[in-house]
């Protein structure tokens, strides 16, 4: 079981992130579990909501998932690239990211299959990581991270926007 990071390996707004994973919690299982629990939410979902927004300027449930796509795909790369080298990546701008992305043209269907397929390949990579790499570091967005931290971050960021939408979409 992949140890949990010491906050000393991310920077302090990824706590939100980190501590959405429970203590003791395997991430592992903890990823491939919510991979059929988030697919199964948002294909579950009935045509009325795929475009609801909470308010004004607030995301619709469509770019909402697009977001986790997008976030997952840049916390995997980053996971990918300090796993074989310490390395400086650019910051990620989530608004601009789904400002330039019509997800809302897009079928809830499509963006949710996007998001198993996507989560599966981050998967194998992730499952491939030994103790060795899990520690090796980066920096990205002028934050210093481990792969250890990126994991665990990328479980809790789907956790924090699934909570999100049950507590103000659904």
């Amino acid at each position: 079981m992949i140890q949990r990071p010491q906050p000393n390996q991310y920077p302090v707004f990824a706590g939100t992130y980190v501590n959405m994973v429970p203590e003791g919690a395997d991430v592992m299982q903890l990823l491939t579990d919510s991979l059929t629990h988030a697919y199964d939410l948002f294909t579950s979902l009935p045509e009325d909501k795929h475009l609801y927004a909470y308010a004004d300027g607030k995301w619709t449930v469509k770019e909402v998932l697009g977001h986790i796509i997008d976030t997952e795909r840049v916390f995997a790369f980053r996971a990918f690239c300090f796993s074989r080298e310490q390395i400086v990546l650019p910051g990620f701008d989530q608004d601009i990211y789904v400002n330039n992305t019509d997800y809302n043209s897009r079928s809830l269907a499509e963006l949710a299959e996007e998001f198993r397929v996507t989560r599966q390949s981050n998967l194998y990579v992730f499952r491939n990581l030994t103790e060795e790499p899990l520690n090796r570091s980066g920096t990205a967005s002028g934050n210093y991270l481990t792969v250890r931290a990126l994991l665990f971050m990328t479980a809790g960021h789907e956790l924090h926007h699934l909570r999100i939408l049950k507590e103000r979409y659904l």
